[in-house]
């Protein structure tokens, strides 16, 4: 047989003969089989969910908006028209894009008054390797990380209708920043899409003012940056103010914290004339939405004269900064520090545009060091965020790595990138000790080793010999405590040291704050360290499973347990001490690989199951002699609130040539990737051909990630199985 492109949908015979092949089907512990009426989902013994699917190579191809045409993976995506706008519908391939992470709740929340920070992401068109959603093997990609400085992260293309890839809003959105997409007109077929919806009546910019909503709604990110870069004819710029108020109302309405921002370049006159301020040409724009994005020509008057423009909306206005330094700009590149002052001076927000001209025009393989550079140099301009809620679990993975580990045991071998499996990231730099000491902790991404994903915190430093320790501050938190709270650290030093390893926190509230279980560092300090647990709860055990004990591959980990009652935890601390009764100079070098500060009540509640895994959109290609390569969609129910993400798994491929098929031969489950969804595309995956009269078998498997972090029993995992056969 040839092979041919497989297909999602085809004629209706062949959708009809696919429906008959792939019905569910029970396996009855006797030797007779009853065929199920299609689409009725059947249980067997196992709680395994069987598919029975006849081998064919006739198919259509993929919908080329939802999968890539070489290795049919799924993709994000953009909508080039207004045509494709107004026709857009939620589709099932959608589910792909859609975020799993809400918006974090943070502190202090977007609308307070303090001067913002904006990040708009523009490199090399957009949609490179970060619009695989399932991932990619890329060598060297981008990667961002310094999210604890950052309020809004926009996706920035030149697609008229920009939608982020859902792999920067899931990540985004852990760290508690919002995401914006673009709607962008430019050139004269700009000017022909402005004047079809907004030269008319308020029906027509009502319209695809509802269809950006709705996409944002749908795919949970978090509005959208206009920028209108073609002049407007008087009818269109009339209508542009009340479009942007009613797309602002209808956001607002709809997406909780949503935002509109308005780009710096058609002024009220309908021209195309960007001003590098906001002033009265431009204002009625700036009173129709949430905020104002300037040009980047701009010197320190017209940041003087948008004081009064601004009034009290002056964290509103976001003065942008061009990091390529392109025109009459302040700074740029690695000076763009000197515009940043300026623009903090007057207390306005930045946008800071293409920042990664640090991966596109430096050298890539010094990357990390040119990216710390770059924003260590801005730190004192870029007031932090604070996370505020529980549980808060990160592995420092920054969602790629040259090899993947799960808990200590190394899993795949070679280059990943998953965006969306990016964890929390810590306040990176260097911090020295006051006074004339020479103490000082440095804080790195470490690719060479990993507890959990990819890579580690490296965290290097030099205790003086005058200090008894040193300490780094990791995160900015505002939690409000509950009773009882675990908390959790996986370290490694490296080398024969004495040097010990201890996780402080800081809480406020210090008036009626009482805390028991701990041990004050002093008393003017609200700084604790803590007591390890010594005897874990019986309920807990999964997750205090390795406490106290040496990990695979050099790993510790230490957990604890304290008492709070009215208290706020503000931040979280590692401190190095120096061995008792030495006194000179101790340097360290540690991997740190995991922290959790988890809610002791969320322990206690039992995890849901997944439910009614499928198999469809099944597709085969002819592989390697004896062998095929199967294509196919998982979906499943769960709750997603209570899930970091679902690891994929499968079993099986081979039989004994029974005309029944046989369960998977007893080897373990081989990992297949992360889904950040409640669905997952298998591209290609190798299994054994099935000869004439035979059935094979494959077994697919979902594990559930908890918030809180620890492996769940694989007889808790959900199941479907595909049992399949040559064509008669």
């Amino acid at each position: 047989m040839e092979a041919a492109a497989a297909a999602v949908t085809g004629s209706a015979a062949r959708r009809r003969r696919r429906r008959r092949e792939q019905e569910p089907e029970r396996l009855e512990p006797g030797p007779r089989r009853r065929r199920r009426r299609p689409g009725r989902r059947i249980k067997d013994v196992e709680e395994e969910t069987v598919f029975r699917e006849v081998v064919s190579f006739s198919s259509d191809p993929l919908p080329v908006r939802y999968y890539d045409k070489d290795t049919t993976k799924p993709i994000s995506f953009y909508l080039s028209s207004l045509e494709e706008l107004l026709a857009w519908t939620p589709h099932m391939e959608d589910g792909f894009n859609v975020a799993l992470e809400p918006l974090a709740c943070r502190q202090p929340p977007l609308s307070s008054q303090r001067p913002r920070t904006l990040l708009c992401h523009d490199m090399m068109g957009g949609y490179l390797d970060d619009r695989f959603i399932q991932g990619s093997a890329a060598q060297t990609p981008y990667a961002f990380y310094h999210w604890q400085h950052i309020d809004v992260f926009v996706y920035f293309s030149h697609h008229a209708v920009t939608i982020p890839p859902v792999g920067w809003t899931n990540a985004a959105h852990r760290q508690g920043v919002c995401v914006l997409g673009t709607f962008i007109t430019e050139w004269n077929e700009g000017a022909r899409l402005c004047e079809a919806f907004l030269a008319g009546d308020q029906r027509s910019y009502q319209a695809v003012a509802n269809q950006l909503v709705q996409i944002a709604q749908f795919f949970r990110f978090d509005g959208w940056l206009i920028n209108i870069e073609n002049p407007l004819s008087l009818a269109a710029v009339g209508n542009m103010p009340p479009f942007l108020r009613y797309l602002t109302t209808q956001l607002h309405r709809q997406v909780p914290g949503g935002l509109v921002l308005w780009y710096d370049s058609v002024v009220q006159s309908g021209q195309l004339k960007w001003q590098n301020e906001l002033n009265q040409h431009n204002r009625v724009f700036f009173d129709s939405c949430d905020g104002f994005f300037t040009n980047y020509n701009w010197q320190e008057e017209h940041l003087e004269r948008m004081l009064g423009q601004a009034g009290e909306r002056r964290a509103d206005v976001y003065v942008g900064v061009d990091v390529f330094a392109r025109g009459n700009v302040v700074g740029g590149r690695f000076d763009t520090d000197k515009s940043l002052e300026l623009i903090r001076k007057h207390g306005f927000s930045v946008a800071l545009f293409a920042p990664g001209w640090v991966y596109e025009c430096l050298e890539k393989e010094h990357f990390f060091q040119n990216q710390d550079k770059f924003w260590g140099r801005l730190e004192r301009y870029l007031p932090t965020h604070s996370i505020c809620s529980l549980p808060f679990v990160t592995s420092f993975c920054l969602g790629m790595g040259a090899r993947r580990v799960c808990y200590g045991q190394e899993e795949t071998v070679g280059p990943w990138y998953h965006l969306s499996a990016q964890e929390m990231q810590p306040l990176f730099g260097e911090h020295r000790l006051g006074g004339d000491g020479q103490g000082w902790v440095r804080t790195h991404c470490c690719l060479e080793d990993a507890w959990h994903g990819g890579s580690s915190l490296l965290i290097q430093g030099v205790i003086p010999s005058e200090a008894g320790n040193v300490a780094v501050r990791l995160f900015s938190l505002q939690v409000p405590v509950p009773p009882k709270i675990f908390l959790s650290m996986v370290y490694k030093l490296e080398g024969p040291t004495d040097v010990t390893v201890a996780l402080e926190l800081t809480t406020g509230d210090a008036g009626s704050c009482h805390i028991s279980g701990i041990s004050v560092l002093n008393e003017t300090s609200s700084r604790h360290s803590l007591r390890p647990l010594r005897v874990p709860p019986t309920k807990l055990a999964r997750w205090v499973g390795r406490c106290g004990r040496q990990l695979s591959g050099g790993w510790v980990q230490h957990c604890y347990e304290v008492s709070l009652r009215g208290c706020l935890l503000l931040d979280l601390f590692v401190c190095f001490t120096r061995p008792p009764g030495s006194r000179e100079e101790e340097s360290f070098t540690c991997r740190l690989g995991e922290i959790q500060v988890v809610d002791a009540a969320s322990l206690l509640a039992p995890l849901p199951q997944v439910q009614a895994v499928t198999v469809s959109h099944v597709r085969w290609r002819q592989g390697p002699p004896g062998l095929l390569q199967l294509s196919c969609t998982l979906h499943w129910a769960f709750l997603l609130p209570q899930v970091r993400c679902f690891r994929i798994h499968c079993c099986g491929g081979t039989g004994d040539g029974s005309p029944g098929g046989e369960p998977p031969r007893p080897e373990g489950p081989t990992f297949l990737g992360l889904a950040f969804a409640t669905q997952y595309r298998i591209a290609d995956l190798l299994v054994d051909a099935a000869g004439p009269g035979q059935d094979r078998r494959i077994t697919f498997l979902v594990e559930p990630v908890p918030k809180e972090g620890f492996r769940v029993p694989q007889a808790e995992w959900g199941r479907a199985a595909l049992l399949y056969s040559a064509p008669a």
